[in-house]
């Protein structure tokens, strides 16, 4: 299969079932930022090579289970209104990362502040990440009635997920904290 296929030269490129549409399409900005999501918590996951910390291998699990669904969710952004969704998302998914959620925020501290993204490499990976999630869901949201609910919930529990990752990346590689000052 070759990489290049010559049909998107003129700034249009195929959804799912192969309509076109420009590549500035509300859709296609939706799937694009998800696709760029799922690169940052592929290079938050690289900077894990090396390091021990008790819960990496689960943590590395869960990620791994997270980037097939956010490729899954990208597909589901790409299909047009009237057609079947192949995969659909299921509320499932979000209960898992809600107990992931709970399972790493109970080693945390508590929050008395904001924090400054930042920290280890995987950590300050996991906050970019996050922050591309939230564009993801704006976009999403953007799209309209074509996204499906839980596509948003997903996406917004991601986020939230990809901060509490951080967090406990941070900690357990022995990265402190940094508190927003007010002044």
């Amino acid at each position: 299969m070759k990489i290049y296929t010559k049909t998107g030269d003129k700034g249009t490129t195929s959804l799912v079932y192969g309509s076109r549409v420009p590549k500035n399409d509300v859709l296609v900005e939706a799937y694009g930022t998800c696709d760029e999501a799922n690169s940052v918590i592929g290079y938050a996951l690289s900077h894990l090579n090396g390091e021990f910390f008790e819960g990496k291998d689960a943590l590395l699990s869960a990620f791994h289970q997270i980037q097939t669904t956010l490729f899954h969710v990208g597909a589901e952004l790409a299909t047009p209104a009237g057609k079947e969704v192949k995969w659909k998302l299921e509320e499932g998914e979000i209960q898992k990362l809600e107990q992931w959620i709970d399972l790493w925020d109970t080693s945390l501290p508590d929050l008395t502040n904001f924090i400054l993204p930042g920290g280890h490499p995987a950590g300050a990976a996991f906050h970019v990440a996050r922050t591309v999630v939230r564009r993801a869901e704006r976009i999403s949201v953007g799209a309209g009635q074509h996204v499906s609910p839980l596509v948003l919930a997903y996406l917004n529990r991601l986020s939230d997920l990809l901060f509490v990752a951080a967090r406990f990346v941070n900690m357990k590689l022995g990265q402190k904290e940094i508190g927003l000052h007010q002044s």
